[in-house]
């Protein structure tokens, strides 16, 4: 019998079509009057359009998010809502708005409301990332988790087939590592499985047709879901690893998970078994670390760490910052099997086979 303690995160969730309107009616609800809407300079456009809807209930628009959460954004950003009086932002946008939004919260404890536009799933989880001198540090505290999320596929349309797909894998990432993380549940586990197996289904649709609601519907439920897993479990090697190459690099967020995912489960799956059996089901596959691998270089995806800017140079530096703090993996890991791990991400290899089946 598997035993376990399982902890629901709170969370208020709005999702349909057209849901954005709805925006204004959840900033009431949670009693916030002065918010500061957030954004990237290349979401100002939609974010606009949320804060003329918001009416007199906004204080501002500051699109100045930037991947990775540089200190001193978040810095500009905190200032901002301070000069304002603002009690509550509106983060339009994927993981580096909502993340934003997340380092106010951490500082100032204002309540976020979150609308996605993108596959990330930040919006779902209590953890925050900070960059500063070129380290990535995060934590998790539940005074950063948006009280209140609004998934309208309608603003996920205009989104470009290659960032969906990478956003998509990034949300396979979370299903995958809450699989086998040391304190998944039962629970867990049928979110992980369903959440990856939304996404894998939903991304070759949205490659055929930009525009098919139902696809990008069925991509933001299942972001939704691996997002709440991520929340709920511990993070292994491969967030690890995606942490450090981002923060060291600058490499893109949504398109490392994708070069790296595959490499990862080809080192860990053996020892997981019941991970690989969930991710065999999500995926419709034998080999899902190659079948990711496939998936994403059929959609358009990067094929390498090499092609996204990462030197060669530069793979002891990650394997070191790696080794440096202790964190669970279902596989012992070692100098030697990172550094191979990530040579193979870097030159843009097939990863290894997966030899779970005889396990």
């Amino acid at each position: 019998m598997r035993e376990f303690v399982h902890e629901a995160l709170p969370m208020r969730v709005t999702f349909g079509p057209g849901r954005a309107a709805a925006v204004a009616a959840e900033v009431e609800h949670l009693g916030l009057s002065r918010v500061l809407v957030l954004c990237t300079p290349g979401q100002e456009a939609v974010a606009r359009r949320v804060a003329d809807g918001l009416g007199a209930r906004c204080a501002g628009v500051f699109p100045g998010a930037v991947m990775h959460v540089p200190a001193e954004v978040a810095d500009d950003a905190c200032r901002r809502a301070a000069g304002l009086g603002a009690d509550g932002c509106v983060a339009v946008g994927g993981g580096s708005t909502v993340g934003l939004g997340k380092a106010i919260a951490l500082r100032h404890g204002l309540g976020v409301v979150a609308v996605p536009t993108t596959y990330a799933g930040s919006e779902m989880t209590p953890i925050w990332g900070l960059t500063e001198d070129g380290v990535k540090r995060t934590g998790r505290d539940p005074a950063v988790l948006p009280r209140s999320v609004v998934y309208d596929p309608e603003l996920t349309t205009s989104l470009p087939v290659g960032l969906s797909v990478v956003s998509g894998m990034n949300a396979v990432a979370h299903a995958a590592e809450a699989l086998y993380a040391p304190d998944a549940t039962p629970v867990t586990d049928l979110m992980a499985v369903e959440g990856a197996r939304s996404i894998v289904a939903a991304l070759p649709r949205i490659a055929a047709n930009p525009a098919d609601l139902d696809a990008r519907a069925d991509a933001l439920r299942g972001a939704w879901l691996c997002g709440a897993v991520l929340g709920a479990t511990t993070m292994s090697l491969h967030h690890k690893l995606c942490h450090v190459l981002g923060g060291t690099f600058g490499l893109p967020h949504a398109e490392t998970h994708t070069v790296v995912l595959p490499h990862v489960l080809a080192f860990n799956l053996p020892a997981a078994p019941r991970a690989a059996a969930g991710l065999h089901q999500a995926v419709g596959a034998a080999d899902v670390p190659r079948a990711l691998h496939e998936l994403g270089q059929r959609l358009g995806a990067p094929r390498s760490l090499r092609q996204l800017g990462m030197p060669a140079s530069g793979i002891d530096e990650a394997v070191r910052q790696v080794l440096a703090a202790p964190y669970a993996n279902p596989r012992g890991v070692t100098a030697e099997s990172v550094a191979s791990l990530l040579e193979a991400a870097h030159a843009g290899r097939p990863p290894a086979p997966d030899v779970t089946g005889s396990l």
